[in-house]
């Protein structure tokens, strides 16, 4: 290679770099700039909960695996709703203990201390079990909800 065509290369190589290195900072930028945006989205959804009250998200990210299953979330005898996959709902409660149960063949209890003004995130999921899928209730975060949210329906 002659020395033009090497110099040609380099500056090439150079412009190539400092491309790739603005492609970077503007889709870091982008990414900060939609965070607000996710954020703002997933309060649309949720909200504050009622005056003297806590609320609980119970939610089930859309997966193939078990998809066909739902489950009705129970506290004691009272349905406070059903999760199947892709859905989720909001229950307002009062301040003080609480235990949320599931079931089908085996039967899973989540056990929660609620604050007032407080929302916390709950996630159902289905495991593989003897004859059906078996519900399960985790504790689970707003930042787990976030990324489930877009692909996420009310329950009825």
């Amino acid at each position: 290679m002659n020395h033009a065509t090497r110099k040609l290369c380099l500056i090439l190589s150079l412009a190539l770099a400092g491309t790739a290195a603005h492609a970077q900072d503007a889709a870091a930028q982008t990414a900060a700039a939609s965070e607000p945006a996710a954020a703002a989205a997933t309060s649309a959804l949720v909200g504050a909960p009622p005056e003297g009250k806590g609320q609980i998200v119970f939610f089930r990210p859309s997966k193939f695996a078990g998809a066909a299953v739902g489950f009705v979330v129970r506290e004691g005898e009272t349905d406070l709703g059903k999760l199947r996959s892709g859905n989720y709902f909001i229950a307002a409660v009062e301040p003080g203990t609480h235990q949320y149960t599931v079931h089908s063949e085996a039967k899973d209890v989540l056990t929660l201390e609620v604050e007032a003004g407080e929302t916390y995130y709950v996630q159902g999921s289905i495991a593989m079990g003897f004859m059906v899928g078996r519900p399960n209730l985790s504790p689970s975060d707003q930042a787990a909800f976030d990324a489930a949210a877009p692909k996420l329906k009310l329950s009825k």
